[in-house]
């Protein structure tokens, strides 16, 4: 993902609407939820919706479809989570410090770290 989109989804979040239209499309789940529904949420009107989920639909992070007279709008899964692993994917990547659990990089490093463990332990039994 190149940075001018990472920019222009942030950009897109940083407006408390969207951010709610999209934690409640991510709520609903791939079936979404219909335009109505979100406005009445959100208590936002119809025309402001309009806008917001245009300026999400335009960066990729929420799509429409169809069915009978309701417009039902869903979150864009992948893009949702390839924006937050272009922002996380390498975290801690320099350090051998970890941040947390929730650390991108902490289960590999973690495993390198078993790995060598477990080598030591089998080089002393040999012994």
């Amino acid at each position: 993902m190149n940075d001018q989109l990472i920019v222009n989804r942030l950009a897109a979040l940083s407006h408390p609407a969207r951010l709610g239209i999209v934690r409640l499309l991510v709520r609903a789940g791939p079936s979404g939820l219909p335009a109505g529904r979100l406005g009445e949420a959100l208590g936002v009107s119809p025309n402001a919706l309009t806008f917001h989920l245009q300026k999400l639909s335009g960066v990729g992070l929420v799509t429409a479809r169809r069915e009978g007279q309701f417009v039902i709008y869903s979150a864009i899964f992948a893009d949702l989570f390839d924006l937050m692993d272009s922002l996380l994917s390498a975290c801690c990547a320099d350090t051998r410090e970890k941040c947390g659990p929730r650390c991108a990089t902490a289960t590999i490093d973690l495993t390198a770290q078993s790995v060598t463990h477990n080598k030591a332990q089998e080089e002393v039994q040999d012994d």
